[in-house]
């Protein structure tokens, strides 16, 4: 047996040695299972070496792909699109920012855009008001009303229900955008940080479940967010450029789980009301966790704002995904950069392979195509928005 074991570690030792050897001697073995040592990575099975000249920062280093594939450039969708997670700001607030918006709209086939922007009072009745008066975009625009969620205490219900109330009289179809803050942030009238399943906001809850209004909600970040910034966080340049969407325990804030667990309680304890996780529940990197929550929660919609850097880099599952959900998930883009849609619109209807995302510090990597179905493509693009939201404009679409 002894001999045998010498005889195994001299032939793996001539082995490194004539690895090493035909490489000119060249790298440094590490012990399997280790990983390279900073500034040094792995050319061989278990041997590092640094670069010979001086490697580029992770701004400066920007590869030119050489791959050539069909290219199908999408500028315009195939059917007609509900945004709903829009942002318009001061471009539906004018007679004149509202006459511009309909080329623009028009040349992306987005029929219709939902103002989450979780406006209520004087500033929603007087954005309903110049959207009412406009000839080209009165029945392009619905907004979203919202609900006050700092000082909540006793009382507090009540005034948030009246108000809710004269919100959906003067024409608001839903509630939100509400924002991220709400969870991490938002502090009651006694100091204490506004838990996402607080029992003194169920009142508003139920009375969208009375009123038939979605939910629009928005919860904590990327679960990259609350990691380590390190370099094996791969949202680190991110990170690196905006210090306010660094969530690690310094921060006195809860972890990601923490509010995925409140979020859930919520939407658990209300099966009536109609909810819509913006940006997918974060969960678009863990698509099994996200088909789990939406079997568990038959009220529940996801919207796929500014989470597309997921969607294109699984293709496979995430095309098997939409089709399984393509009842529980609306369009929506969040910010509005009109040569961003475009993306989108690749990403589902096309089976391209490994083109750009529009943001380089959101992702390094390469998108592709899903390729949806029609079918899928018009519940997603418009008709889920339809069903789930009774006051945007009901006729008019393709069947």
């Amino acid at each position: 047996m002894r001999a045998a074991f010498v005889f195994a570690s001299v032939v793996a030792g001539v082995l490194v040695a004539g690895s090493l050897a035909a490489q000119g001697g060249r790298g440094t073995p590490i012990p399997p299972g280790t990983e390279c040592p900073a500034g040094t990575t792995e050319i061989r099975p278990n041997t590092c070496m640094a670069p010979e000249i001086a490697p580029p920062s992770i701004l400066d280093y920007r590869p030119v792909s050489t791959l050539k594939v069909a290219e199908h450039k999408v500028p315009k969708a195939k059917y007609p699109v509900i945004d709903f997670h829009g942002h318009p700001g001061a471009r539906i607030s004018t007679p004149e920012a509202l006459a511009a918006l309909p080329p623009v709209l028009d040349s992306l086939n987005v029929r219709l855009m939902v103002a989450a922007e979780n406006i209520s009072g004087d500033r929603l009745t007087s954005t309903l008001a110049a959207i009412q008066a406009s000839p080209t975009m009165r029945d392009r625009v619905r907004v979203f009303t919202g609900v006050n969620l700092r000082d909540v205490g006793p009382g507090w219900g009540a005034r948030a229900v009246t108000q809710l109330e004269a919100d959906v009289k003067a024409g608001a179809i839903g509630i939100g955008e509400i924002g991220k803050g709400f969870g991490l942030t938002t502090r009651k009238a006694d100091g204490s940080r506004l838990a996402i399943d607080d029992r003194e906001l169920d009142a508003v809850w139920e009375a969208a479940a009375r009123l038939n209004l979605p939910v629009f909600i928005h919860t904590a970040d990327p679960p990259e967010f609350f990691k380590p910034i390190d370099f094996n966080n791969e949202r680190w340049l991110e990170l690196a450029l905006f210090g306010d969407r660094r969530y690690g325990p310094d921060r006195g804030v809860p972890s990601f789980e923490q509010l995925m667990t409140e979020r859930d309680n919520l939407f658990k304890r209300h099966p009536k009301t109609t909810f819509v996780a913006a940006h997918m529940g974060w969960h678009t990197n863990d698509l099994a966790r996200l088909g789990l929550m939406l079997d568990q929660m038959p009220n529940v919609n996801v919207e796929l704002g500014a989470v597309l850097y997921d969607i294109g880099r699984q293709p496979r599952a995430a095309r098997e995904f939409f089709v399984k959900y393509q009842d529980r998930i609306l369009f929506g883009k969040d910010a509005f950069q009109p040569d961003e849609y475009p993306y989108y619109w690749r990403v589902f209807e096309t089976s391209d392979d490994y083109f750009d995302y529009y943001r380089p510090y959101h992702a390094f990597w390469k998108l592709y195509g899903i390729d949806l179905p029609d079918g899928v493509l018009k519940k997603v693009y418009y008709q889920n928005a339809l069903r789930i939201t009774k006051g945007l404009p009901q006729t008019g679409w393709p069947r």
